[in-house]
């Protein structure tokens, strides 16, 4: 018959989304120049940027959402809906891998000391042995977190939270919804706590952003990890919101799946961070 579906593929249709997306990323960008330069309309252009993208979000998200009930989502469009994945995590690792090759840059070749005068900051920490640091830093230097305080506790919370999203996952492969839903309220509930909490370590730090090469690399790395930990985050909340609305069989969850690799990801990014960066970086430093 004319028009009959004869193939496991999913043929998408004609969407604007996709355009209103890359405009919305073009517009973003810019923004972000503009406001990185103090540059006149660089709020405008930047909020503007940042609306757009969230409408993309919640406007193409839906209408995957609605694919995946009306039957679109064959096992050959799952297969390859987990490739996409696996290819967007692959990524991310190579975004977390700049940073922290970054962090070990510094930190093995650093870069020689220059005190600024007017700052009354040296340019670079990383690198100097506790002694040193002690020295140049004998009063107002950086003092360093103690990795065995908040940031071994938010370890422990990530941790938690693994394993809290694996007794999702096995409890949705089982038909059990109660299990599902009770998973994702614990993993929702400790990665917002996480959030808290390295916001509440940000607030306590005694060295801002961008004075010298440790501070600019220690945010920009755990910064980065907490944008994502948000992230992951919402997705499960998304999954929650669709768990309650009875989306997901023991067949068919790539959405939930999705998420919970992205979590899992989350927390393996952190443990690198732990150790190399709360832990080696600040051996044998002053601390706070």
């Amino acid at each position: 018959m004319a028009g009959a579906k004869n193939h496991d593929y999913h043929i998408l249709d004609p969407d604007i989304w996709p355009l209103v997306g890359s405009l919305s990323a073009l517009t973003f960008t810019s923004g972000m120049v503009l406001f990185m330069h103090d540059m006149s309309g660089g709020h405008l252009v930047l909020g503007l940027g940042i609306a757009g993208l969230i409408a993309t979000f919640f406007g193409w998200f839906s209408k995957i959402v609605m694919e995946a009930q009306r039957g679109d989502h064959t096992p050959v469009v799952q297969l390859h809906m987990r490739y996409g994945m696996i290819l967007f995590i692959a990524s991310e690792v190579m975004f977390f891998v700049g940073w922290f090759w970054s962090w070990f840059d510094f930190a093995l070749f650093p870069a020689p000391l220059v005190y600024d005068s007017a700052a009354g900051l040296w340019s670079n920490i990383v690198g100097q042995s506790g002694e040193e640091a002690a020295r140049v830093f004998p009063h107002d230097g950086i003092h360093v977190l103690d990795p065995f305080d908040l940031p071994l506790l938010n370890t422990l919370i990530l941790l938690c939270s693994g394993t809290t999203v694996t007794w999702a996952h096995h409890s949705l492969i089982h038909g059990d919804r109660e299990g599902l839903k009770k998973g994702l309220w614990a993993t929702i509930a400790l990665g917002v706590l996480f959030s808290a909490i390295q916001a509440y370590e940000y607030s306590h730090a005694t060295f801002d952003f961008g004075k010298n090469a440790y501070s600019s690399a220690f945010y920009m790395a755990t910064g980065f990890h907490g944008f994502h930990v948000i992230v992951g985050t919402i997705f499960l909340a998304v999954c929650l919101r669709r768990a309650y609305l009875g989306h997901f069989t023991p067949r068919q969850h790539f959405g939930f799946e999705a998420a919970a690799w992205y979590w899992h990801f989350v927390d393996v990014v952190w443990l690198f961070l732990f150790v190399s960066v709360y832990v080696w970086g600040g051996w044998g430093a002053p601390i706070h």
